[in-house]
Protein backbone atom coordinates (compact mmCIF):
# COMPACT_ATOMS: atom_id res chain seq x y z
CA UNK A 1 0.00 0.00 0.00
CA UNK A 2 1.44 3.33 -0.72
CA UNK A 3 1.16 6.66 1.94
CA UNK A 4 1.61 9.76 0.62
CA UNK A 5 3.35 12.89 2.77
CA UNK A 6 2.69 16.23 1.76
CA UNK A 7 4.22 18.35 4.70
CA UNK A 8 6.99 17.42 7.25
CA UNK A 9 6.33 14.62 9.24
CA UNK A 10 8.67 13.22 12.25
CA UNK A 11 11.71 11.16 11.21
CA UNK A 12 9.99 8.56 13.88
CA UNK A 13 6.84 8.59 11.85
CA UNK A 14 8.25 8.21 8.85
CA UNK A 15 10.49 5.08 10.33
CA UNK A 16 7.18 3.54 11.54
CA UNK A 17 4.87 4.33 8.06
CA UNK A 18 8.55 2.39 6.15
CA UNK A 19 8.30 -0.89 8.12
CA UNK A 20 4.65 -1.40 6.57
CA UNK A 21 4.07 0.83 3.61
CA UNK A 22 5.61 2.52 0.84
CA UNK A 23 5.81 5.75 1.55
CA UNK A 24 6.40 8.64 -0.87
CA UNK A 25 7.26 12.27 0.50
CA UNK A 26 6.11 15.04 -1.72
CA UNK A 27 6.34 18.82 0.28
CA UNK A 28 5.58 20.21 -3.58
CA UNK A 29 2.15 18.91 -3.59
CA UNK A 30 0.79 21.11 -0.49
CA UNK A 31 0.08 23.94 -2.85
CA UNK A 32 0.17 22.16 -5.98
CA UNK A 33 -1.77 19.61 -7.79
CA UNK A 34 -2.55 17.63 -5.27
CA UNK A 35 -5.27 16.24 -7.25
CA UNK A 36 -3.45 15.18 -10.29
CA UNK A 37 -1.11 12.94 -8.15
CA UNK A 38 -3.45 11.45 -5.61
CA UNK A 39 -5.56 8.32 -7.36
CA UNK A 40 -3.10 5.95 -6.58
CA UNK A 41 -2.17 6.31 -2.92
CA UNK A 42 -4.01 4.44 0.17
CA UNK A 43 -3.14 6.88 3.06
CA UNK A 44 -2.94 11.17 2.83
CA UNK A 45 -0.85 12.55 5.38
CA UNK A 46 -0.89 16.18 5.87
CA UNK A 47 -0.32 19.11 8.50
CA UNK A 48 -2.30 23.07 8.27
CA UNK A 49 -0.92 23.58 4.53
CA UNK A 50 -2.52 20.93 2.35
CA UNK A 51 -5.76 21.84 1.67
CA UNK A 52 -7.74 18.71 1.16
CA UNK A 53 -10.73 19.64 -0.52
CA UNK A 54 -14.02 17.45 -1.60
CA UNK A 55 -12.65 17.49 -5.61
CA UNK A 56 -8.80 15.90 -4.13
CA UNK A 57 -11.00 13.44 -2.32
CA UNK A 58 -13.16 13.10 -5.37
CA UNK A 59 -10.16 12.13 -7.72
CA UNK A 60 -8.66 10.04 -5.10
CA UNK A 61 -9.25 6.64 -6.08
CA UNK A 62 -7.54 4.33 -4.00
CA UNK A 63 -7.67 6.71 -0.50
CA UNK A 64 -9.00 4.90 2.36
CA UNK A 65 -7.38 7.31 5.06
CA UNK A 66 -7.08 11.29 5.51
CA UNK A 67 -4.35 11.89 8.47
CA UNK A 68 -3.83 15.21 9.98
CA UNK A 69 -0.49 15.42 12.06
CA UNK A 70 -1.84 17.80 14.54
CA UNK A 71 -5.18 18.58 16.00
CA UNK A 72 -7.39 21.03 13.79
CA UNK A 73 -9.62 20.24 10.70
CA UNK A 74 -9.68 23.42 9.15
CA UNK A 75 -8.60 22.21 5.98
CA UNK A 76 -9.57 18.67 5.39
CA UNK A 77 -13.40 18.80 4.10
CA UNK A 78 -14.32 16.03 6.39
CA UNK A 79 -17.67 15.37 5.02
CA UNK A 80 -16.90 15.26 1.45
CA UNK A 81 -14.24 12.40 3.24
CA UNK A 82 -16.94 10.54 4.86
CA UNK A 83 -19.58 10.62 1.54
CA UNK A 84 -16.45 8.67 0.44
CA UNK A 85 -16.23 6.35 2.78
CA UNK A 86 -12.96 8.03 3.41
CA UNK A 87 -11.64 7.73 7.04
CA UNK A 88 -10.05 10.70 9.12
CA UNK A 89 -7.95 10.91 11.84
CA UNK A 90 -5.47 13.23 13.65
CA UNK A 91 -3.10 12.71 16.97
CA UNK A 92 -5.88 15.02 19.27
CA UNK A 93 -2.94 14.93 22.19
CA UNK A 94 0.24 15.50 20.58
CA UNK A 95 0.72 19.55 20.81
CA UNK A 96 -1.56 20.36 23.70
CA UNK A 97 1.48 21.35 26.21
CA UNK A 98 3.19 23.14 22.83
CA UNK A 99 0.41 25.44 22.34
CA UNK A 100 0.10 26.22 26.17
CA UNK A 101 3.60 27.25 26.25
CA UNK A 102 3.53 29.02 23.35
CA UNK A 103 0.22 31.03 24.76
CA UNK A 104 2.33 31.78 27.64
CA UNK A 105 5.26 32.76 26.25
CA UNK A 106 3.44 35.27 23.86
CA UNK A 107 2.07 36.99 26.51
CA UNK A 108 5.16 37.09 28.67
CA UNK A 109 6.84 38.53 25.19
CA UNK A 110 4.13 41.35 24.99
CA UNK A 111 4.19 42.10 28.51
CA UNK A 112 7.69 42.45 29.04
CA UNK A 113 8.36 43.88 25.56
CA UNK A 114 10.73 41.31 24.20
CA UNK A 115 11.03 41.00 20.51
CA UNK A 116 11.17 44.86 20.23
CA UNK A 117 13.21 45.49 23.05
CA UNK A 118 15.68 42.52 21.45
CA UNK A 119 15.43 44.15 17.83
CA UNK A 120 16.64 47.03 19.55
CA UNK A 121 19.74 46.41 21.18
CA UNK A 122 20.94 44.22 17.59
CA UNK A 123 19.89 47.21 15.92
CA UNK A 124 22.41 49.45 18.02
CA UNK A 125 20.05 51.07 20.41
CA UNK A 126 19.80 50.92 24.42
CA UNK A 127 16.25 51.86 25.23
CA UNK A 128 15.57 50.56 28.70
CA UNK A 129 12.68 53.03 29.70
CA UNK A 130 11.37 52.92 26.49
CA UNK A 131 10.37 49.11 26.62
CA UNK A 132 8.98 49.14 30.22
CA UNK A 133 6.73 46.38 30.71
CA UNK A 134 4.14 44.75 33.19
CA UNK A 135 4.58 41.88 35.63
CA UNK A 136 1.59 39.23 35.02
CA UNK A 137 1.43 38.69 38.82
CA UNK A 138 -1.88 40.49 40.37
CA UNK A 139 -3.32 40.16 36.81
CA UNK A 140 -6.54 38.94 35.62
CA UNK A 141 -6.09 36.61 32.74
CA UNK A 142 -9.54 35.54 30.61
CA UNK A 143 -9.72 32.33 29.50
CA UNK A 144 -11.98 31.89 26.54
CA UNK A 145 -12.30 27.91 26.26
CA UNK A 146 -11.79 25.49 28.89
CA UNK A 147 -10.86 22.82 26.47
CA UNK A 148 -7.48 20.92 26.90
CA UNK A 149 -5.07 23.93 26.09
CA UNK A 150 -6.88 26.64 27.68
CA UNK A 151 -7.35 24.37 31.16
CA UNK A 152 -3.43 24.17 30.93
CA UNK A 153 -2.49 27.59 30.41
CA UNK A 154 -5.02 28.30 33.18
CA UNK A 155 -2.93 26.37 35.50
CA UNK A 156 0.15 28.10 34.12
CA UNK A 157 -1.39 31.71 34.66
CA UNK A 158 -2.56 30.75 38.22
CA UNK A 159 1.66 29.52 38.97
CA UNK A 160 2.72 33.48 37.96
CA UNK A 161 0.21 34.32 40.26
CA UNK A 162 -2.50 35.72 38.50
CA UNK A 163 -6.28 35.50 39.36
CA UNK A 164 -7.90 33.28 36.41
CA UNK A 165 -11.27 33.55 35.16
CA UNK A 166 -12.91 31.85 32.47
CA UNK A 167 -15.93 31.68 29.93
CA UNK A 168 -16.96 28.29 29.00
CA UNK A 169 -20.96 27.45 29.07
CA UNK A 170 -20.22 23.86 28.93
CA UNK A 171 -18.02 23.63 31.65
CA UNK A 172 -19.93 22.55 35.20
CA UNK A 173 -18.84 25.46 37.56
CA UNK A 174 -17.44 22.28 40.16
CA UNK A 175 -15.11 21.39 37.14
CA UNK A 176 -13.93 24.92 37.27
CA UNK A 177 -13.56 25.31 40.69
CA UNK A 178 -11.55 22.07 41.35
CA UNK A 179 -9.08 23.64 38.34
CA UNK A 180 -9.26 26.85 40.67
CA UNK A 181 -10.90 28.94 37.51
CA UNK A 182 -13.49 31.32 38.46
CA UNK A 183 -15.83 30.64 35.61
CA UNK A 184 -17.85 33.78 34.48
CA UNK A 185 -21.71 33.62 33.09
CA UNK A 186 -21.02 35.61 29.80
CA UNK A 187 -17.69 36.62 27.92
CA UNK A 188 -19.16 39.53 28.43
CA UNK A 189 -18.46 39.74 32.18
CA UNK A 190 -15.03 37.88 31.42
CA UNK A 191 -13.94 40.59 28.74
CA UNK A 192 -14.82 43.68 31.18
CA UNK A 193 -12.87 42.45 34.31
CA UNK A 194 -9.86 40.74 32.20
CA UNK A 195 -5.96 42.58 32.11
CA UNK A 196 -5.32 39.66 29.56
CA UNK A 197 -7.64 37.69 27.77
CA UNK A 198 -6.71 34.21 25.52
CA UNK A 199 -9.34 32.52 23.17
CA UNK A 200 -8.87 28.77 23.27
CA UNK A 201 -11.71 27.92 20.46
CA UNK A 202 -12.11 25.96 17.50
CA UNK A 203 -12.83 28.29 14.06
CA UNK A 204 -17.15 27.53 13.84
CA UNK A 205 -19.65 29.36 12.41
CA UNK A 206 -20.61 30.10 16.02
CA UNK A 207 -16.90 31.32 17.06
CA UNK A 208 -15.55 33.06 13.75
CA UNK A 209 -15.84 37.21 14.21
CA UNK A 210 -16.49 36.37 18.11
CA UNK A 211 -14.05 39.38 19.48
CA UNK A 212 -15.28 41.97 17.28
CA UNK A 213 -15.64 45.24 17.55
CA UNK A 214 -18.15 45.45 19.99
CA UNK A 215 -16.32 43.08 22.06
CA UNK A 216 -12.89 45.01 21.95
CA UNK A 217 -15.10 47.82 23.12
CA UNK A 218 -16.06 45.68 26.01
CA UNK A 219 -12.09 45.27 27.32
CA UNK A 220 -10.45 47.10 29.68
CA UNK A 221 -8.32 50.01 29.05
CA UNK A 222 -4.63 49.11 28.65
CA UNK A 223 -5.81 45.08 28.11
CA UNK A 224 -3.87 43.19 26.28
CA UNK A 225 -5.48 40.07 23.58
CA UNK A 226 -3.60 36.62 23.02
CA UNK A 227 -4.84 34.47 20.21
CA UNK A 228 -3.05 30.93 19.37
CA UNK A 229 -6.29 28.74 18.31
CA UNK A 230 -7.61 29.65 14.99
CA UNK A 231 -7.38 32.63 12.71
CA UNK A 232 -10.99 34.33 11.90
CA UNK A 233 -12.25 34.42 15.52
CA UNK A 234 -10.89 38.29 16.00
CA UNK A 235 -11.83 40.61 13.63
CA UNK A 236 -8.25 41.97 13.06
CA UNK A 237 -9.14 45.36 11.26
CA UNK A 238 -11.22 45.89 14.33
CA UNK A 239 -8.02 44.73 17.17
CA UNK A 240 -5.92 46.97 14.96
CA UNK A 241 -8.20 50.15 15.63
CA UNK A 242 -8.67 49.35 19.11
CA UNK A 243 -4.75 49.32 19.50
CA UNK A 244 -4.24 52.19 17.64
CA UNK A 245 -6.29 54.25 19.45
CA UNK A 246 -4.92 53.40 22.78
CA UNK A 247 -7.47 51.22 24.07
CA UNK A 248 -5.48 48.41 23.96
CA UNK A 249 -2.27 48.44 25.32
CA UNK A 250 -1.14 45.40 22.42
CA UNK A 251 -2.15 42.05 21.44
CA UNK A 252 0.25 38.45 21.28
CA UNK A 253 -0.97 36.32 18.06
CA UNK A 254 0.07 33.30 16.11
CA UNK A 255 -2.69 32.90 14.13
CA UNK A 256 -4.83 34.61 11.56
CA UNK A 257 -7.73 34.68 9.34
CA UNK A 258 -5.66 33.63 5.97
CA UNK A 259 -2.59 31.80 6.13
CA UNK A 260 0.03 31.92 5.16
CA UNK A 261 0.47 35.57 5.51
CA UNK A 262 2.63 38.18 5.20
CA UNK A 263 0.81 41.06 5.60
CA UNK A 264 -2.06 42.68 8.30
CA UNK A 265 -2.64 45.85 9.41
CA UNK A 266 -1.78 44.63 12.90
CA UNK A 267 2.12 44.25 11.46
CA UNK A 268 2.37 48.05 11.94
CA UNK A 269 2.22 48.40 15.94
CA UNK A 270 4.82 47.19 18.04
CA UNK A 271 3.40 46.61 20.65
CA UNK A 272 1.90 43.67 18.70
CA UNK A 273 4.11 40.27 19.41
CA UNK A 274 3.18 37.65 15.70
CA UNK A 275 4.50 34.39 15.02
CA UNK A 276 3.47 32.10 12.05
CA UNK A 277 1.52 29.49 13.85
CA UNK A 278 4.28 28.00 16.36
CA UNK A 279 1.87 26.55 18.98
CA UNK A 280 2.91 23.08 17.81
CA UNK A 281 6.53 23.52 15.97
CA UNK A 282 8.02 22.08 19.18
CA UNK A 283 10.22 18.65 18.86
CA UNK A 284 8.52 16.94 21.33
CA UNK A 285 4.64 18.04 19.25
CA UNK A 286 6.09 17.07 16.24
CA UNK A 287 7.50 13.52 17.40
CA UNK A 288 4.31 12.67 19.02
CA UNK A 289 1.91 14.00 16.24
CA UNK A 290 4.05 11.83 13.77
CA UNK A 291 4.26 8.51 16.37
CA UNK A 292 0.66 8.87 16.65
CA UNK A 293 -0.29 9.72 12.98
CA UNK A 294 1.58 6.50 11.68
CA UNK A 295 0.11 4.70 13.99
CA UNK A 296 -3.58 5.88 13.05
CA UNK A 297 -2.28 4.89 9.75
CA UNK A 298 -1.16 1.44 10.17
CA UNK A 299 -4.45 0.63 11.88
CA UNK A 300 -6.54 2.37 9.00
CA UNK A 301 -4.89 0.13 5.89
CA UNK A 302 -4.78 -2.70 8.18
CA UNK A 303 -8.50 -2.69 9.14
CA UNK A 304 -8.03 -2.55 12.63
CA UNK A 305 -9.92 -0.65 15.31
CA UNK A 306 -8.83 3.27 15.16
CA UNK A 307 -8.48 5.13 18.36
CA UNK A 308 -8.66 8.74 16.91
CA UNK A 309 -10.95 7.98 14.01
CA UNK A 310 -13.15 11.76 13.57
CA UNK A 311 -15.45 10.68 11.15
CA UNK A 312 -16.29 6.76 11.93
CA UNK A 313 -18.70 5.71 13.97
CA UNK A 314 -17.25 3.27 15.87
CA UNK A 315 -15.05 -0.07 14.85
CA UNK A 316 -15.90 -3.14 12.34
CA UNK A 317 -16.50 -5.18 15.77
CA UNK A 318 -19.97 -3.17 16.49
CA UNK A 319 -22.96 -5.89 16.25
CA UNK A 320 -25.67 -5.54 13.45
CA UNK A 321 -28.45 -4.92 15.84
CA UNK A 322 -26.44 -2.01 17.52
CA UNK A 323 -24.84 -0.24 14.41
CA UNK A 324 -28.11 1.14 12.67
CA UNK A 325 -28.79 3.01 15.94
CA UNK A 326 -25.36 4.80 16.05
CA UNK A 327 -26.24 8.09 13.61
CA UNK A 328 -29.74 8.08 15.70
CA UNK A 329 -27.79 8.14 19.17
CA UNK A 330 -25.18 10.90 18.37
CA UNK A 331 -28.36 13.12 17.15
CA UNK A 332 -30.02 12.68 20.54
CA UNK A 333 -27.13 13.66 22.28
CA UNK A 334 -26.98 16.70 20.28
CA UNK A 335 -30.83 17.64 20.71
CA UNK A 336 -30.37 17.41 24.53
CA UNK A 337 -27.49 19.46 24.40
CA UNK A 338 -29.46 22.23 22.55
CA UNK A 339 -32.51 21.70 24.99
CA UNK A 340 -29.98 21.93 28.21
CA UNK A 341 -29.97 25.29 30.28
CA UNK A 342 -26.59 25.36 31.32
CA UNK A 343 -23.28 23.00 31.48
CA UNK A 344 -24.60 19.21 31.39
CA UNK A 345 -23.35 17.22 34.81
CA UNK A 346 -24.34 13.76 34.40
CA UNK A 347 -26.13 11.98 32.05
CA UNK A 348 -27.92 8.20 32.39
CA UNK A 349 -27.63 6.00 28.60
CA UNK A 350 -31.26 3.65 28.92
CA UNK A 351 -31.92 1.12 26.60
CA UNK A 352 -35.66 -0.43 26.36
CA UNK A 353 -36.65 -3.70 24.36
CA UNK A 354 -34.33 -6.17 22.64
CA UNK A 355 -31.24 -3.72 22.07
CA UNK A 356 -31.09 -3.62 25.93
CA UNK A 357 -29.49 -7.07 25.19
CA UNK A 358 -26.72 -5.86 23.06
CA UNK A 359 -23.67 -4.96 23.66
CA UNK A 360 -24.40 -1.10 23.83
CA UNK A 361 -21.26 0.61 24.36
CA UNK A 362 -20.50 1.78 21.09
CA UNK A 363 -23.72 3.79 21.69
CA UNK A 364 -23.02 4.73 24.78
CA UNK A 365 -20.16 6.27 23.51
CA UNK A 366 -22.06 7.70 20.51
CA UNK A 367 -24.70 9.39 22.76
CA UNK A 368 -21.58 10.80 24.71
CA UNK A 369 -20.18 12.13 21.51
CA UNK A 370 -23.46 13.52 20.42
CA UNK A 371 -23.44 15.96 24.21
CA UNK A 372 -20.37 16.96 23.33
CA UNK A 373 -20.70 17.68 19.99
CA UNK A 374 -20.54 22.04 19.42
CA UNK A 375 -19.28 22.03 23.01
CA UNK A 376 -15.73 21.13 23.15
CA UNK A 377 -13.35 23.08 21.41
CA UNK A 378 -11.05 20.21 19.78
CA UNK A 379 -12.27 17.35 17.40
CA UNK A 380 -14.03 14.38 19.06
CA UNK A 381 -13.87 10.59 18.09
CA UNK A 382 -15.77 8.12 20.00
CA UNK A 383 -12.68 7.34 21.74
CA UNK A 384 -11.47 10.79 23.08
CA UNK A 385 -15.45 11.51 24.05
CA UNK A 386 -15.34 9.56 27.32
CA UNK A 387 -12.34 11.10 28.30
CA UNK A 388 -13.13 14.72 27.42
CA UNK A 389 -16.47 13.97 29.17
CA UNK A 390 -14.49 12.90 32.44
CA UNK A 391 -12.32 15.85 32.05
CA UNK A 392 -15.41 17.72 32.31
CA UNK A 393 -16.46 16.07 35.44
CA UNK A 394 -19.84 14.81 33.39
CA UNK A 395 -20.90 11.53 34.99
CA UNK A 396 -22.31 8.76 32.79
CA UNK A 397 -24.02 5.65 33.56
CA UNK A 398 -26.37 3.45 31.92
CA UNK A 399 -29.53 1.45 32.56
CA UNK A 400 -31.16 -1.59 30.47
CA UNK A 401 -34.70 -3.13 30.81
CA UNK A 402 -35.41 -5.98 28.03
CA UNK A 403 -38.91 -5.45 28.33
CA UNK A 404 -40.35 -2.57 26.53
CA UNK A 405 -44.02 -1.63 26.75
CA UNK A 406 -44.65 0.61 23.54
CA UNK A 407 -41.36 -0.04 21.50
CA UNK A 408 -39.74 -2.76 19.93
CA UNK A 409 -36.25 -0.67 21.11
CA UNK A 410 -36.11 2.53 22.61
CA UNK A 411 -32.47 4.48 22.96
CA UNK A 412 -33.12 7.05 26.21
CA UNK A 413 -31.16 9.97 27.35
CA UNK A 414 -31.76 11.14 30.17
CA UNK A 415 -29.43 14.32 32.02
CA UNK A 416 -28.47 16.65 35.22
CA UNK A 417 -28.09 20.36 34.25
CA UNK A 418 -27.15 22.97 36.52
CA UNK A 419 -31.17 23.78 35.81
CA UNK A 420 -32.64 20.70 36.45
CA UNK A 421 -33.50 17.66 34.47
CA UNK A 422 -33.44 17.02 30.89
CA UNK A 423 -34.58 14.30 28.71
CA UNK A 424 -34.97 12.74 25.28
CA UNK A 425 -35.76 9.51 23.25
CA UNK A 426 -35.84 7.70 20.21
CA UNK A 427 -35.98 4.46 18.14
CA UNK A 428 -35.80 3.42 14.23
CA UNK A 429 -38.81 2.34 12.54
CA UNK A 430 -40.08 0.47 9.40
CA UNK A 431 -37.66 -1.44 7.01
CA UNK A 432 -35.59 1.53 6.28
CA UNK A 433 -34.57 2.03 9.63
CA UNK A 434 -35.78 5.48 9.32
CA UNK A 435 -35.30 7.72 12.69
CA UNK A 436 -37.85 9.32 14.93
CA UNK A 437 -37.77 11.15 18.31
CA UNK A 438 -40.68 9.62 20.33
CA UNK A 439 -39.92 11.36 23.53
CA UNK A 440 -38.92 15.33 24.27
CA UNK A 441 -38.47 16.31 28.07
CA UNK A 442 -40.85 14.04 28.96
CA UNK A 443 -43.38 14.67 26.16
CA UNK A 444 -44.67 12.07 23.70
CA UNK A 445 -43.84 13.26 20.39
CA UNK A 446 -42.90 11.66 17.41
CA UNK A 447 -40.43 13.83 14.78
CA UNK A 448 -37.30 12.78 12.38
CA UNK A 449 -34.53 14.66 13.46
CA UNK A 450 -33.92 17.80 11.62
CA UNK A 451 -31.60 20.63 11.07
CA UNK A 452 -34.03 23.15 12.31
CA UNK A 453 -35.86 22.22 15.01
CA UNK A 454 -38.37 24.22 17.52
CA UNK A 455 -39.88 23.05 20.48
CA UNK A 456 -42.43 25.56 22.60
CA UNK A 457 -43.83 24.51 26.39
CA UNK A 458 -47.46 26.19 26.93
CA UNK A 459 -50.94 25.60 28.80
CA UNK A 460 -53.04 23.48 26.39
CA UNK A 461 -56.22 25.47 24.71
CA UNK A 462 -57.48 25.98 21.92
CA UNK A 463 -55.68 28.40 18.90
CA UNK A 464 -51.89 27.67 19.94
CA UNK A 465 -51.32 25.98 16.87
CA UNK A 466 -53.06 28.40 14.70
CA UNK A 467 -50.85 31.33 16.27
CA UNK A 468 -47.63 29.61 15.63
CA UNK A 469 -48.42 28.55 11.96
CA UNK A 470 -49.60 32.20 11.46
CA UNK A 471 -46.53 34.04 12.87
CA UNK A 472 -43.97 31.95 11.39
CA UNK A 473 -45.70 32.33 7.78
CA UNK A 474 -46.14 35.66 8.54
CA UNK A 475 -41.74 35.37 8.72
CA UNK A 476 -41.55 33.44 5.53
CA UNK A 477 -40.79 30.57 7.65
CA UNK A 478 -41.97 27.21 6.34
CA UNK A 479 -42.71 24.55 8.62
CA UNK A 480 -42.08 20.32 8.15
CA UNK A 481 -43.82 18.61 10.52
CA UNK A 482 -45.51 19.80 13.65
CA UNK A 483 -46.63 17.29 16.39
CA UNK A 484 -48.05 18.14 19.70
CA UNK A 485 -47.44 16.02 23.50
CA UNK A 486 -49.95 16.36 26.25
CA UNK A 487 -50.40 14.04 28.85
CA UNK A 488 -53.65 15.60 29.77
CA UNK A 489 -56.03 17.55 27.92
CA UNK A 490 -56.46 21.35 29.12
CA UNK A 491 -52.66 20.68 31.20
CA UNK A 492 -49.19 21.55 29.73
CA UNK A 493 -48.40 20.37 26.41
CA UNK A 494 -45.27 20.51 23.97
CA UNK A 495 -44.98 21.31 20.88
CA UNK A 496 -42.60 20.12 18.41
CA UNK A 497 -42.03 21.35 15.01
CA UNK A 498 -39.10 20.98 12.25
CA UNK A 499 -38.66 23.53 9.69
CA UNK A 500 -37.18 24.52 6.57
CA UNK A 501 -35.30 27.48 7.27
CA UNK A 502 -33.51 29.22 10.92
CA UNK A 503 -35.41 31.29 12.90
CA UNK A 504 -34.31 34.21 14.63
CA UNK A 505 -34.63 34.78 18.69
CA UNK A 506 -37.24 37.68 18.26
CA UNK A 507 -39.25 35.53 16.50
CA UNK A 508 -39.26 32.90 19.17
CA UNK A 509 -40.04 35.81 21.99
CA UNK A 510 -42.69 36.66 19.86
CA UNK A 511 -44.37 33.24 19.34
CA UNK A 512 -43.63 32.68 22.69
CA UNK A 513 -45.89 36.15 23.97
CA UNK A 514 -48.90 35.22 21.61
CA UNK A 515 -49.61 31.97 22.88
CA UNK A 516 -47.74 32.09 26.84
CA UNK A 517 -45.19 29.76 26.19
CA UNK A 518 -43.83 28.70 29.03
CA UNK A 519 -40.21 27.60 27.89
CA UNK A 520 -38.88 28.06 23.88
CA UNK A 521 -36.18 26.06 22.83
CA UNK A 522 -34.51 26.35 19.16
CA UNK A 523 -32.30 23.31 18.43
CA UNK A 524 -30.04 23.49 15.22
CA UNK A 525 -28.62 19.63 14.56
CA UNK A 526 -25.72 19.36 11.91
CA UNK A 527 -26.91 18.93 8.31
Amino acid sequence: MRVLVTEPLSERGLELLRKDFQVDVRPELARGDLALEIAPYDALIVRSQTKVTADIIEAAQNLKVIARAGIGLDNVDVEAATRRGVMVVNAPQSNIVSAAEHTVALMLAQARNIPQANAALKAGRWERERYQGVELAGKTVGVVGLGRVGSMVAQRCAAFGMRVIAFDPYVPRERAKEMGVELMPTLEALLVQADFVSLHLPRTPDTEGLIGERELALMKDGARLVNTSRGGIVDEVALAKAIEDGHLAGAALDVFAEEPTTESPLFAFDQVVVTPHLGASTVEAQDKAGASIAEQVRLALMGEFVPHAVNVSAGAEVSEVVRPFLPLAEKLGMLLTGLARGAVSAIECQYHGRIAEADTRALTLALIKGVLSGVVHEPLSYVNAPIIARERGMAVSEMRSAVSSDYVNLIALRAETEDGEVSVAGTLVGKRNAERVMQVLGYDVEMSPATYMLFFAYEDRPGVIGKVGTILGQHDINIATMDVGRPTRGGTALMALTLDSAVRPEIIEEISTAVGATGAWFVVLPD
